[in-house]
């Protein structure tokens, strides 16, 4: 079982910059992709950031060229660097982990607690 923990979040006014970290307990070697999602109040969850063990990277329409996501392999953990924040990027944020596990034959997704961010206008 693999447990993510995220951090990093909470209030910043518009224009501002949040950093949030997911790490996971376990490692996230042969992994399939790694990444953030969020969901506002109301809404349904959207993908904001992914990476790929190939290294492709995908980002949500709304945050394309203000968010970064980035992983660092050795720590088993995956960041998302949020600059030019919105009122509408207000909403809880997921860590998402998509591992095939051998034991299970199968692809296994991981979610994190989530964290709060809310930018003020």
């Amino acid at each position: 079982q693999v447990e993510l923990v995220e951090s990093g979040g909470g209030l910043v006014q518009t224009g501002g910059s949040l950093r949030l970290s997911c790490a996971s307990s376990g490692s996230i070697f042969n992994f399939n992709d790694m990444g953030w999602y969020r969901q506002a109040p109301g809404k349904q969850r959207e993908l904001v950031a992914r990476i790929f063990g190939s290294g492709t990277v995908n980002y949500g329409d709304s945050v394309q060229g203000r968010f970064t996501i980035s992983l660092d392999n050795r720590r088993n953990t995956v960041y998302l660097q949020m600059n030019s924040l919105k009122p509408e990027d207000t909403a809880v944020y997921y860590c998402n982990l998509n591992r095939y596990e051998a034991s299970l034959l199968k692809l296994q997704d991981y979610w994190g607690q989530g964290t709060q961010v809310t930018v003020s206008s």
